[in-house]
């Protein structure tokens, strides 16, 4: 059988729609799009099709769409304002590049609070505006967590940051192309995407800023991006990152009630064995999103499913490398839940029925050959 991916959360397959509006920008078109001439404008055309593609996918004006090259950057682009004097609240599992530039704001003099998810994966609303009081400066609340897939409450915040003048950055790159995302809907000031976790390219992100929010540009130099991020574009990317926003525009309706279903299958397959809790279960999540709990190293599940020919993850791929959960310790570790004990599993559009149920069987196995060695309960 050949491999099945089922790590779309670490990033999805190019779409060859999306490989196709690229190509030309590849090889028989070229120029900068901040050059006056023909090149330059044809260059320029695409990289304003792309910006018009994203604003519509997330319901903001296209002016309000800034390009960068990862999602990461634009978290940091946000972030790197915040220092001596301010004060950051955050949740407790942030993603990395959010959670460490928090640490680097502390170290500057800021102020910074984390806020804890509850047992069931989710920031309460009530905990991120208690800890939101005067002199916050900003709030930052992730849409779809990276790690255990449940949708966070951030509409609910905004309601109430809005009428205490705090701003919001929302980090949604695992939402887009799952959930509907609307920039008015969840009031935020600030939405991070990146193209290659809805069928586009790595390379392809965006930052999207509310018109009148605070922003100093983190990258300086030219004058491209409206002055908020210098830097020749790279035409190619956001023209795949352009098409992938409308494809998902079109067809995300249809990939998430897919993966809803196969996710729903494959905790079903999971409810018989023994010892073992997903994540998140009863709370909203994203709907291609599985984050099981094992009573067995998961590294070494991961490696044996991996041999059998599924691709699975431990966790975030940006903590690649890194055994461990995020911090503090989740609430959802039980006493007998190690940092390791844990493995995620994330569909696509392309997983079939086949190799999902397939993928529900093999678990099965290596919880037998691994719990003898592992001695469950000790």
């Amino acid at each position: 059988m050949a491999a099945a991916y089922f790590d779309h959360n670490a990033t999805t397959p190019l779409d060859a729609r999306v490989r196709e509006a690229m190509l030309p920008w590849l090889g028989e078109r070229w120029g900068n799009a901040a050059s006056a001439h023909a090149f330059g404008r044809g260059a320029r055309e695409a990289v304003e099709t792309a910006r018009e593609a994203v604003a519509r996918l997330i319901g903001g004006r296209p002016e309000e769409i800034v390009f960068t090259a990862s999602g990461t950057e634009a978290n940091n682009a946000v972030l790197d304002r915040i220092g001596a004097g301010d004060r950051l609240v955050l949740s407790a599992f942030e993603h990395p590049s959010i959670d460490r530039m928090a640490d680097r704001a502390a170290a500057r003099g800021a102020q910074v609070e984390r806020v804890r998810p509850d047992r069931s994966g989710v920031v309460s609303s009530e905990a991120v505006l208690s800890a939101a009081g005067e002199g916050t400066t900003l709030v930052c609340l992730m849409l779809a967590n990276n790690e255990v897939g449940t949708l966070q409450p951030v509409a609910e915040v905004t309601a109430e940051l809005k009428r205490r003048g705090v701003p919001l950055l929302c980090d949604a790159v695992q939402a887009i192309g799952k959930v509907p995302v609307s920039v008015e809907a969840l009031g935020v000031d600030y939405l991070t995407l990146g193209a290659h976790k809805f069928y586009g390219p790595l390379g392809g992100a965006a930052l999207w800023i509310r018109d009148g929010a605070p922003f100093e540009p983190y990258l300086v130099g030219g004058s491209q991006e409206r002055r908020r991020r210098a830097g020749t574009v790279n035409v190619a990317a956001i023209a795949g990152l352009g098409r992938a926003a409308e494809l998902a525009a079109a067809e995300g309706g249809e990939w998430a009630a897919h993966c809803r279903a196969l996710r729903d299958r494959f905790e079903a397959g999971l409810a018989g064995l023994p010892d073992v809790v997903v994540h998140g279960a009863g709370a909203g999540s994203a709907p291609q999103h599985d984050a099981p709990r094992v009573p067995v190293e998961a590294q070494s599940l991961m490696i044996r499913l991996d041999m059998a020919g599924h691709a699975v993850s431990t966790g975030s791929a940006c903590s690649s490398g890194a055994v461990h959960v995020s911090r503090p310790s989740p609430p959802w570790a039980s006493s007998r839940t190690r940092p390791w004990d844990r493995s995620a599993s994330a569909s696509g559009r392309a997983t079939t029925r086949r190799r999902w149920t397939a993928s529900s069987i093999v678990p099965a196995v290596a919880l037998a050959a691994l719990r003898p060695a592992r001695g469950v309960g000790a």
